[in-house]
């Protein structure tokens, strides 16, 4: 009876999945405490000269702790303190060290509010607009603002207010469950140097946003002007609450438009999850394009600055992406999870490494956490343990598929003479192409396949037929001449 399968297999097939992705990632953590390894790590490690750019970090934090007013000294103090124990601990650094420049952008954004005014440039509340109409042959923010409904702000609302927010997280735990550790720290890199540099671009270019042509008009801003929800008031009058007004009014960029880093950011995670996940690209991507609608659609972005967001994120993903992935290997899943067969959620074929449970010496130091990782055999190893020993050596000249026939038939074995007498003699004084049962290297084989290609059509007067004398042929199969 065929087995009929149920419409929840593939739901229970993903996350079965899952769980032993999770299970698999969770063995691969550094789950030490204890500091004396960090150092060790740090006294032995290769300094190069990208390793500099800790010194930015540093300098650039230093900047923005005296700056900082909220928390006051000496209680921002505590900021240092805990991130450096946090470097300390094998087990906390594994995910603070590639995360530094996250931890710098938001560090700079927040305390980009206690810059003097006397220190920044003029707010721009033109600029924009114009550039937009000049490129674009009219102001699309505008245009797209004409028309509000309240299933429209919900459809906006969840890409820019909800999903913006979750999606770095989502895109950072499937690189840690499903692909190599190296990819997971080229996310936190890009992420974080991409929304770096979008911040200082706005802290060097202030521009005023649509909602602010809106109250304003086209009046010169300052800094003491606070920010505005933009369209998303009313999803704060939809749900009575008052999240999105008390968030965005004390906002530390009142004046950070341009780039949009919610455009920024979604074409960085559409980039990473289709390149990566090729599987999620057309709904990875749709959820960019939603997100940019919504940037203007609830008036907090023109088109202009979704534009250049998506620049910037274009131009950080092709230019931290390293060679070795762009091919095939941004597919490898990290060493000690193997999903079987099919493309599942890894999406990809099993190769031959994994069906017979070898570890792929490409990926070796592709993954980068040393030794096995795993149960699985190395090729090299493979090698060694199906190496023959002197015992297992056999007489390949012949192999019957009968047990205990082990002689050429009479047939074989006289029309054969002529040319072994002929041959010249080998190493072990056998004729050349004969080996000794008992001396010299040999192989495991089965039958030749020689003797089985039509070897029912095969008799003894052809010359030779090992299996002819040995082969039982039924009733009204043989050979006709």
């Amino acid at each position: 009876m065929p087995k009929i399968s149920s419409p929840l297999a593939p739901i229970a097939r993903t996350f079965s999945d899952i769980i032993h992705a999770f299970v698999a990632a969770v063995a691969r953590l550094d789950k030490s405490l204890n500091p004396a390894v960090t150092l060790n790590r740090l006294r032995s490690h290769n300094f190069t000269r990208w390793d500099t750019v800790y010194i930015f970090h540093f300098a650039n934090a230093t900047f923005w702790l005296t700056l900082m007013q909220d928390p006051a000294y000496p209680k921002k103090l505590a900021i240092p303190i805990l991130y450096t124990i946090a470097l300390l601990i094998p087990f906390t650094s594994q995910f603070f060290v590639p995360a530094t420049p996250v931890f710098s952008w938001i560090l700079s954004w927040y305390s980009s509010r206690f810059m003097p005014s006397a220190w920044r440039p003029s707010i721009s509340v033109s600029l924009l607009p114009t550039l937009e109409s000049v490129l674009y042959g009219a102001n699309i923010s505008d245009i797209l603002t004409r028309f509000t409904h309240p299933i429209l702000d919900i459809l906006a609302w969840l890409p820019y207010g909800v999903v913006h927010f979750t999606c770095p997280f989502v895109v950072a735990i499937f690189l840690w469950l499903f692909r190599s550790k190296p990819t997971l720290h080229l996310w936190a890199r890009t992420f974080g140097y991409m929304n770096l540099v979008g911040v200082l671009i706005q802290i060097a270019l202030p521009c005023s946003a649509p909602w602010y042509e809106l109250i304003y008009g086209l009046t010169p801003a300052n800094y003491g002007m606070k920010g505005s929800p933009g369209g998303l008031a009313r999803i704060d009058a939809l749900f009575h609450s008052s999240s999105y007004t008390t968030g965005f009014t004390n906002s530390p960029l009142v004046f950070g438009a341009f780039p949009s880093l919610h455009a920024g950011n979604a074409t960085l995670e559409a980039f990473f999850l289709s390149h990566f996940f090729p599987q999620a690209r057309n709904y990875i991507w749709a959820y960019a394009a939603i997100l940019y609608w919504a940037t203007m659609y609830l008036t907090h972005h023109y088109l202009i600055d979704v534009v250049g967001g998506a620049c910037l994120a274009t131009a950080f993903f092709y230019l931290f992406l390293p060679d070795e992935f762009r091919g095939p290997a941004a597919l490898a899943p990290p060493p000690n999870l193997n999903l079987g067969s099919g493309s599942g959620v890894n999406g990809r074929l099993r190769n031959k490494y994994d069906q017979y449970d070898l570890e792929d010496p490409r990926a070796a130091a592709l993954n980068g956490y040393g030794g096995r990782g795993g149960v699985m055999l190395s090729a090299r190893e493979f090698d060694t343990i199906s190496e023959p020993s002197s015992e297992e050596e056999e007489d390949i000249t012949y192999r019957s598929p009968v047990p205990g026939a082990t002689s050429f038939p009479a047939g074989v074995h006289d029309s054969a003479a002529p040319m072994l007498a002929s041959a010249p003699p080998g190493k072990n004084g056998a004729p050349k192409g004969v080996a000794a049962s008992t001396r010299g290297r040999g192989h495991r084989h089965t039958a030749s396949i020689a003797s089985l290609i039509r070897g029912e059509e095969r008799g003894p007067e052809d010359g030779w037929s090992p299996v002819a004398g040995s082969f039982p042929v039924a009733n009204g199969r043989g050979r006709v001449d």
